[in-house]
């Protein structure tokens, strides 16, 4: 990427981060982070990737609503980037964060394999009384 692309990109990213902080008010458009944005080297069509809390079928709905305010997302660029072209939004879920999740939990169970056995015998234990045969 060029650093013309990369400084587009992120200011894609700041103002359609505060956007959806601040003034969509579709209440599809709920528990969004922007995570990062991809811009053509055209400058047309920019990819966000997003990460929104929640179950499939919520984020499937949060990215309906992303895709119906991109017209006004893309009034606000407009105003921030002095381009030729505004780029054209595509919103997609980015699963960073479930992945990172996911491993973390494989990874604490390859390290732990016998934390529940370990934590039911810590349970159990009493203490011993030196004077007792």
């Amino acid at each position: 990427m060029s650093r013309r692309t990369l400084k587009a990109a992120e200011a894609i990213r700041q103002v359609v981060g505060m956007a959806i902080l601040t003034e969509i008010q579709d209440p599809r458009v709920k528990d969004v982070t922007v995570v990062r944005v991809e811009v053509s080297g055209d400058m047309q069509t920019a990819k966000v990737h997003v990460s929104v809390m929640g179950d499939d079928a919520k984020q499937k709905l949060c990215l309906k609503g992303l895709k119906s305010c991109a017209g006004f997302l893309q009034s606000k660029i407009a105003k921030r980037l002095e381009t030729r072209y505004i780029p054209h939004l595509n919103f997609v879920l980015d699963q960073g964060v479930k992945n990172q999740l996911l491993v973390s939990k494989i990874l604490d169970e390859e390290l732990h394999p016998n934390k529940d056995v370990e934590e039911e015998y810590e349970e159990d234990e009493y203490e011993y009384d030196e004077d007792d045969p």
